[in-house]
């Protein structure tokens, strides 16, 4: 059994609670600006005094509406300023956060605020208040519905003279790092989803982690554009990591202008999962090829990554760094600008990276640096660091913790972020929790020096009628590399041989058709048969088998005519896929690829 621990390097007082930095920014620098808002597409500065008012009169109008110490309160809305004022909000009334995705179904909302138990909830929209309507006879603890849009969160913070100030000290006095913070519900991929329960203490761990990972996040200009959903823990750390740390955070729900929102509002560091990384290159190399660039670019990217890989062996030679600086004024600065400009850090979580793209962005000058978790572990288990990154690694055990690998390579992660159950389960809790270790689900190596790799998930590992078992993601990883490939599932469990569906990238179609001098409006679904789209889609399984052994390679595949989408159902709101929801939707496109076996 191979197992590596990491020293601590920092404690948590046991009394210490998350509300304390907004009183604490307040008082030592309360013209900081600590948040920007967006509004009407203009970003308006708030300073640590103000939201630390907008905060305590929030809670307090809270307090007078009936939420208790311990009360769980629901928060459904897109990545927004009113959400983490409400998150802050609940937590300086003594109460518990709920998140719920702005894309939930009746159902789920449904089993989160009654399995919760939650007595309020926040939602953004008129239609959100409509949803929750429609399910309230079956949650009939919940007393209050605060919709954001409507104007609630300022009628409740209206009513803080019903609740004395002194009030939210003797909450204050109530709350420490044992009290649970917040219930996040997993995403589901299979069966119905456990609330993970996640407290002060965990989420202070992972905030005081934070700087030691992204070293820029206490700088006197340090700041981040948050765009993932803040119902998933890996956005929800880097929330509180920043007001923790006094990084200027900023907020933006809609992806279609997230380029335009990057432009303006500069981040010095970014957070992402894999997928958006992989559109970014994918994008710019679409775009290269089509304007007649493209052997320029994919030069570029040659050079950035051998560049990136002599880092770790004795640095560039002469002829390599010339290079270098000759692509970074032709490609990998408008790459950054794209970003903001100011970007050198990435952080990248919810899936693996992949070596490729870690070495391709170290080379154009934004190094990502890779960490891996769970929910169940408050996000990072492990993390890298500037000074402790290996590329295609997620880094070492977090500072104070341990990984292991057990049995059937199972990794097991010990330490301050480690959940401190499920909600309401006992038997669930048990089942992952063994000796003080949480059992991920997940598969990987530990490397001499600690690194660890994760290779896939237990209950995703194929096994074929052969006996060979395959693991999908590295498959699946290198042909979403194409830039033709907007999502792949890799088939062949009790099947002899490995088969896989894949779906076209809608965005990228229009500019690789007109390259070909054909029209770009015509619909992906004409052209899942089209010999130079086939073509495309051989070349980049080709490209994945050769990471693997014949018997695990893919023999033959599908191209469906439409995209898996988080409306449709098909993908969790952190970009991962739902494999039982795809395989029973596609259980004919599965049958025909061995229809000739």
């Amino acid at each position: 059994m191979q197992e590596y621990s990491t020293p601590a390097t920092f404690e948590i007082p046991a009394t210490a609670a998350l509300s304390d930095a907004v009183t604490a920014h307040a008082a030592e620098n309360p013209d900081r600006v600590a948040l920007t808002r967006n509004v009407g597409g203009s970003w308006v500065p708030v300073t640590s005094r103000e939201f630390a008012d907008q905060v305590a009169g929030l809670a307090r109008g809270m307090i007078a509406a009936g939420v208790q110490v311990g009360d769980r309160v629901g928060i459904m809305s897109k990545t927004r300023y009113e959400w983490t004022l409400a998150d802050y909000a609940i937590w300086t009334a003594g109460g518990v956060g709920v998140p719920i995705y702005e894309t939930s179904s009746p159902e789920q909302t449904q089993w989160i605020l009654s399995d919760s138990g939650a007595v309020a909830v926040v939602v953004e929209t008129a239609e959100h208040a409509a949803l929750v309507a429609s399910v309230r006879e079956q949650v009939p603890q919940l007393r209050e519905v605060w919709q954001i849009e409507g104007g609630d969160l300022d009628s409740v913070a209206s009513r803080a003279a019903e609740a004395p100030e002194s009030e939210l000290a003797t909450r204050r006095a109530a709350v420490d790092t044992d009290s649970l913070a917040t219930i996040i519900y997993t995403s589901g991929t299979t069966g119905r989803p456990k609330g993970c329960e996640l407290t002060h203490g965990n989420l202070l761990y992972v905030a005081e982690l934070a700087p030691s990972v992204i070293p820029a996040m206490r700088a006197e200009d340090a700041s981040s554009l948050l765009f993932l959903p803040l119902a998933h823990v890996f956005a929800r750390i880097i929330e509180v990591s920043c007001i923790q740390n006094g990084a200027r955070l900023g907020h933006t729900g809609d992806l279609v202008q997230l380029l335009a929102d990057l432009g303006s509002f500069q981040p010095s560091f970014l957070v992402a999962v894999p997928r958006v990384f992989e559109k970014v290159y994918n994008g710019a190399r679409q775009k290269a090829h089509a304007a007649g660039k493209g052997s320029i670019f994919d030069r570029a990217e040659r050079v950035a990554v051998a560049w990136s890989k002599a880092q770790d062996t004795g640095g560039a030679g002469l002829g390599l760094t010339l290079q270098h600086k000759l692509f970074d004024t032709l490609v990998y600065g408008k790459l950054r600008a794209a970003m903001g400009g100011r970007v050198e850090y990435a952080l990248s979580g919810g899936a693996p990276l992949g070596e490729r793209l870690g070495h391709f962005f170290r080379g154009i000058g934004v190094t990502i640096l890779e960490g891996y978790g769970l929910t169940e572990t408050t996000g990072p288990a492990t993390v890298s660091g500037p000074d402790a990154l290996k590329v295609g690694t997620v880094g070492r055990a977090a500072p104070g913790s341990a990984v292991r690998i057990a049995e059937h390579g199972e990794i097991q992660v010990r330490g301050p972020q480690v959940f401190r159950g499920y909600w309401k389960n006992p038997d669930a809790t048990a089942e992952t929790m063994r000796d003080g270790w949480f059992a991920t689900g997940d598969i990987g190596v530990i490397d001499d020096e600690g690194y660890v790799t994760v290779t896939g998930r237990i209950k995703e590992l194929i096994v074929t009628s052969g006996g060979k078992n395959v693991s999908p993601a590295v498959l699946e990883d290198k042909i979403r590399a194409h830039p033709l490939v907007s999502q792949c599932i890799v088939v062949g469990d009790n099947r002899p041989y490995i088969g896989c569906l894949i779906t076209l990238d809608a965005e990228a179609m229009p500019g690789w058709l007109e390259a070909k001098g054909r029209p770009g409006s015509t619909p992906v679904s004409e052209l899942v048969d089209d010999p130079e789209v086939m073509a495309e889609i051989q070349a980049a399984v080709d490209a994945a088998n050769k990471q693997v052994s014949r018997a695990e390679s893919i023999r033959s595949f599908a191209v469906l005519p439409v995209e898996w989408t988080v409306e449709g159902g098909q993908l969790t709101p952190s970009l991962k896929l739902k494999r039982s929801v795809v395989m029973k939707e596609n259980a004919r496109e599965v049958e025909k690829i061995y229809a000739q076996a």
